[in-house]
């Protein structure tokens, strides 16, 4: 019986053991990755300018005829790069933001940050460059794009937006706040109008003998609704709020753009950027890359990314979300082609 205990209480030492220097492993993990997780930045910075220069001259090697043009090549680019390092200032520097807006907006809070960090950074006379691309979505989350992209220019910072492919409703609110709207000749702008709609499923539920009670305080506190039946009272109000908030979205546009003609183009209607152009909705027709590449010959370009860290979770959801976006755009270009 002795000899049991003595086994037993001798394994029970070495379980304990064990389980002790397993937590103290675990904590000293968490420890670690939580320091890590603090160090971690989820501001990217890229000196676009360096990788261009970069570019052009892997190009240039590449393309030289023989082994004493690469030797001269080389020669240069040292040369370029003493002189460079001798210049006692630089010039107004272009940071490059990119935007790319979903229905909800919740995108901007990424803005947000990435326009904290250039006003900490930027000196009046820089500039920035937006790459936006948006279709519109939720009022609230496009009016606060643009009210953080006129904090820029409040700060005495350039603001100029690139569209390469759409900025329309919401996208376009955000664009128009800069001083310079650039846009690809096929890009879709304008669609400067409000929309709303929402199912009803009141007759379905009556047919299944299904009752629906909504209570309120407040003659408008819900004007239309899913389930109950709604009326023409509900309605109008509905449609009055709908009117209100493009009355607002047109006289911001004014404001940030006085020249257009609001009743040619607040219609909610949307134009190539080609056609946009002769409207007044765009300034010039070209590409973001296109600008980069011009203004990266006369100063620094650097780019500002606001990357906050996934979960599995997220990393999860978006990967299905990429998933069916890929086979819905599979699906559609199958019904484009008229010979399967």
């Amino acid at each position: 019986m002795l000899e049991f205990v003595y086994e037993y209480g001798l394994f029970a030492a070495k379980a304990l053991t064990w389980v002790l220097a397993i937590g103290l492993l675990l904590v000293l993990a968490a420890g670690l990755a939580s320091r890590q997780k603090q160090a971690a930045q989820p501001l990217e910075v890229e000196d676009l300018s360096a990788a261009l220069r970069r570019q052009q001259r892997r190009l240039q090697l590449a393309t030289a005829g023989t082994e004493a043009a690469r030797k001269a090549l080389r020669q240069q680019f040292r040369q370029a790069d003493k002189a460079e390092k001798k210049q006692p200032g630089e010039d107004t520097r272009l940071y490059v933001l990119d935007f790319k807006g979903s229905m909800d907006a919740r995108e901007v809070h990424g803005l947000g940050q990435e326009v904290n960090a250039l006003l900490q950074l930027a000196r009046p006379g820089d500039e920035v460059l937006v790459r936006l691309e948006s279709g519109g979505g939720v009022v609230h989350g496009y009016g606060l794009g643009a009210a953080e992209l006129a904090r820029l220019k409040a700060h005495g910072l350039g603001l100029t937006v690139a569209v390469d492919k759409v900025a329309a409703s919401g996208g376009y609110m955000m664009a128009c706040v800069a001083e310079r709207i650039i846009a690809a000749p096929f890009a879709i702008v304008g669609s400067i109008g409000v929309v709303a709609q929402l199912p009803n499923f009141n007759k379905f539920l009556r047919n299944k003998d299904i009752d629906i009670e909504l209570h309120t305080a407040g003659e408008y506190k819900r004007t239309l609704t899913l389930f109950g039946e709604n009326d023409e009272h509900g309605r109008a109000k509905f449609r009055e709020e709908l009117e209100v908030i493009h009355q607002r979205f047109k006289a911001f546009i004014a404001a940030n753009r006085p020249g257009l003609d609001l009743a040619r183009v607040a219609t909610g209607e949307h134009w190539l950027a080609s056609d946009a152009r002769e409207l007044g909705l765009v300034d010039r027709l070209q590409t973001s890359n296109e600008y980069l590449l011009e203004q990266s010959a006369g100063r620094r370009v650097i780019r500002l990314a606001y990357k906050p860290r996934q979960g599995l979770k997220e990393r999860l959801g978006k990967a299905a979300e990429a998933g069916v976006g890929r086979a819905l755009m599979k699906l559609y270009e199958a019904g484009q082609r008229p010979f399967g």
